[in-house]
């Protein structure tokens, strides 16, 4: 592990699936985005992104299903309880997308924006000063 790095546990809600994220994150987001909100049953998702090397399964990557949700995008959740776990794209390979709320330990980073913000549900009331990016590709800088 490289200085300035460190190992966050997380897993899913049964803990069949557990895993270990290193640190540094590259980003933490919340994701208004239709899909995300339908996934997760929520009025947003907060990720954040590592690169794919610094994922670590740790247990039960033979319970992980992966639906192929979009043309470029892949949800892996858990078979067993049904949580929602990752996000890979075909448009950043480099790197994987973990939902924050399945951490058992703080990141290294507060969210820092609102992506897909456009797409945002009419009844969530958002009253952060977070930048909230949207338009027609989700991160296109946004006043509201």
């Amino acid at each position: 592990m490289e200085e300035g790095s460190r190992s966050v546990p997380g897993s899913c809600f049964c803990g069949m699936v557990r895993f270990e994220a290193t640190l540094p994150s590259l980003f933490c987001a919340h994701c208004h985005c239709s899909m995300c909100r339908r996934n997760h049953g929520a009025a947003f998702v907060t990720w954040f992104a590592i690169p794919r090397a610094e994922l670590r399964i740790l247990a039960g990557e033979d319970r992980l299903v992966r639906n192929r949700s979009s043309d470029h995008g892949t949800r892996s959740f858990c078979g067993v309880c049904g949580s929602s776990l990752f996000f890979e794209t075909t448009q950043h390979p480099e790197r994987i997308d973990v939902v924050l709320a399945n951490m058992t330990e703080p990141i290294d980073r507060e969210p820092q924006l609102h992506v897909h913000f456009s797409d945002r549900v009419p009844w969530l009331s958002v009253a952060d000063s977070l930048p909230r990016l949207g338009g027609a590709s989700g991160f296109e800088p946004i006043a509201d």
